[in-house]
């Protein structure tokens, strides 16, 4: 081995990598990918609060609901554009308080299809009443008759009962009606609801239902109930129809009896009255006849008490006068006193003067 010294060189250095440019190109695209998010992040929240814009209409009013909590107290926002947090924060609930609603009841109509319904056609009745398909309803007189209506209403000031108080108002709003409808059957007989009476009808339905909304808190008012229509089984229509045509003969018969009746007593006290009113006049002309004898007599009655023959013979004289004003010759025979004969003589009747025959006329040989 050699004595001389070893000399240690240091390593020689690693040869430097310069990562200058892509450094900066991955700086440069992190800066752009994070403005772009950044940009993003801020349209996505101005379209967020954008979103929370919305508008009530004219015949609307809205509640916003804060996590199931009415805002403000049950603020209620009219007419026109407003703004909430968009949901799951807020939810807008709008109330038309002012736009008629309707509901329609058929839980006592039979069974049919919407497109039988629009062409109007009545599907064929089947051999007997399915209850588990078709609807009816019971009367008081244990009959059964389909029946069914529309309701129209209105959301009664402000609304929140109605908005809030159920998950489906509508719903609740055709149950009671259903309701008021069945009552009203079941208060009914058969002939009344689909003859006689069907105002009546109605109007039982509705005081019903009034009384309903009130129990209940439905918060509507009541416009009118429309389209009633009330009919017997389709099975039983033909029987149903000839007690019809029965009433109407009845009927008929009834009101020909009443205007005979009406005419037999206008005539019997027309009558009555003429007969009344001759009585009358005929009572009226006896009683002046009487009165004209008796102002007769009483002012006769002092010549009478003065002389009473020349008084009689006055008053024979007079009335002879009158009974033969028109006689050709009055013989007057006095009285003759007892066991004397009075002799009268009277000119023989004149001869009636002879007429002239006249001679026949020689008859011609020739003829």
């Amino acid at each position: 081995m050699s004595d001389e010294p070893e000399h240690k060189h240091p390593p020689a250095p690693a040869p430097e990598i310069s990562d200058d440019a892509g450094s900066q190109a991955l700086s440069d695209a992190l800066k752009r990918s994070y403005a772009i998010v950044k940009v993003v992040m801020a349209g996505l929240v101005v379209l967020f609060l954008f979103s929370g814009f919305f508008t009530v209409g004219q015949h609307q009013k809205a509640i916003i609901l804060r996590f199931g909590t009415p805002v403000g107290e049950g603020k209620l926002y009219g007419p026109g554009a407003h703004w909430a947090f968009p949901p799951p924060i807020d939810e807008v609930i709008k109330i038309p308080v002012a736009q008629a609603q309707s509901v329609e009841s058929s839980i006592g109509w039979y069974a049919t299809t919407a497109a039988a319904e629009a062409a109007k056609q009545e599907p064929p009745p089947t051999e007997s009443l399915n209850p588990a398909r078709d609807g009816y309803l019971l009367t008081a007189d244990e009959n059964i008759i389909h029946a069914r209506a529309t309701l129209r209403f209105r959301i009664a000031e402000p609304g929140l009962r109605f908005a809030l108080d159920f998950i489906n108002a509508t719903n609740a709003v055709r149950h009671a009606f259903n309701n008021s409808l069945l009552y009203a059957a079941a208060r009914y007989k058969v002939d009344d609801a689909l003859t006689h009476d069907q105002a009546g009808f109605r109007e039982t339905a509705l005081a019903r239902l009034e009384r309903l909304i009130a129990e209940q808190g439905l918060g509507i008012v009541v416009e009118q109930i429309e389209n009633v229509q009330l009919i017997p089984p389709r099975q039983l229509k033909d029987a149903f129809a000839r007690v019809g045509e029965a009433e109407l003969r009845r009927g008929k018969e009834i009101n020909d009896a009443r205007s005979y009746e009406n005419q037999t007593i206008s005539k019997a006290r027309a009558e009555a009255e003429a007969r009344k009113n001759a009585s009358e006049a005929e009572r009226t002309r006896l009683v002046e006849f009487v009165a004209a004898d008796v102002e007769r007599f009483t002012n006769n009655l002092p010549s009478w008490r003065a002389n009473r023959m020349l008084f009689m013979q006055q008053r024979q004289s007079e009335t002879l006068r009158i009974i033969y004003t028109n006689a050709q010759e009055t013989i007057l025979a006095p009285r003759g006193a007892p066991g004397r004969q009075n002799w009268i003589e009277i000119n023989r009747e004149p001869p009636r003067p002879k007429v002239l025959e006249r001679p026949e006329r020689p008859k011609d040989d020739h003829h």
